[in-house]
């Protein structure tokens, strides 16, 4: 699968731009390709002062069944996929090895100062999984299930799901999930706090798009960035007061700027509030740009 086809489809439509995993026919595996166009996509809509929200979704019957096994992300003995190298050469190396592909995926969500819907249809299985956890809202399907598989296939948690699944779903949960790759239905993802809803499966993707549309049409979206970035970056605080000191700023700063007046009108007038700033345009020099990292 070369990086060069479409595997990634974006749109946008009243401020909310819906990616789609497009490889129905292989379960939306990722390949290198996917990963590069799928990273593109992220970007460019968090790059978009017209979008205010994102949902990810997948193609046909499955959200992610994970790594396509054909191609493999590293060579392990093979010859190298076409797309290794320009993998490489964009994305770098961490550690002295190549980047791992889960990884920058997830590592680009979690860095956008836009909101992300998940509409986890179907299966969503090993980097699959993990590629969700950064995202701020995710719906599921009644028949969906989410496994974390890497055990059951002699790999570590990838992704950087040893972080991310942990702070969701607790220690004792996260571990029992992943030293037995089972996969996890849709009524303990909801009762996990993994998944915010289950609905019938027909209904996950109108479900997260009507979220996604909520938030633009009611929330600000400086007021949500900042929100996404302070809600992730306070887990490694060492302390509130890190917390304290960056509301501080906002409290102080954003009664200032034009949301706030209007928020507090469209309250009092009883209306849909419209919020005059946009993101990244307007995203305060004091937010957290989050998470900080090196890579080389």
């Amino acid at each position: 699968m070369s990086g060069s086809e479409s595997v990634v489809d974006y749109e946008v439509d009243g401020g909310v731009a819906t990616i789609t995993l497009n490889r129905p026919d292989k379960g939306n595996a990722m390949t290198l390709g996917l990963v590069t166009q799928l990273v593109h996509a992220l970007q460019r809509a968090d790059a978009d002062d017209a979008v205010g929200a994102v949902v990810l979704t997948g193609s046909g019957r499955n959200f992610c069944v994970g790594a396509d096994l054909e191609q493999g992300f590293h060579s392990a003995g093979r010859e190298p996929h076409p797309d290794h190298a320009a993998f490489i050469e964009r994305f770098g190396h961490v550690g002295g090895v190549p980047r791992d592909a889960g990884g920058v995926v997830t590592l680009t969500m979690a860095e956008m100062l836009t909101p992300v819907v998940a509409a986890i249809n179907g299966a969503a299985v090993g980097g699959g999984a993990s590629m969700v956890l950064p995202a701020d809202v995710r719906v599921v399907g009644a028949s969906t299930r989410i496994g974390f598989v890497f055990a059951r296939r002699g790999m570590l948690p990838e992704s950087a799901s040893s972080w991310f699944l942990p702070r969701l779903v607790g220690g004792s949960r996260a571990t029992e999930w992943v030293i037995t790759g089972r996969l996890v239905e849709a009524e303990e993802l909801v009762a996990s706090g993994l998944a915010c809803r289950a609905v019938p499966d027909d209904l996950v993707l109108d479900t997260a798009r009507a979220i996604a549309r909520d938030i633009v049409a009611s929330s600000s979206r400086v007021g949500v960035s900042l929100a996404r970035q302070l809600l992730w970056s306070m887990w490694a605080a060492a302390s509130p007061w890190e917390a304290h000191a960056i509301e501080s700023q906002g409290v102080y700063d954003l009664p200032s700027r034009g949301d706030v007046a209007e928020g507090v009108r469209a309250f009092l007038e009883r209306r849909e509030p419209e919020f005059p700033l946009r993101v990244p345009r307007d995203y305060p020099d004091y937010g957290p740009k989050w998470p900080h990292g090196t890579v080389g």
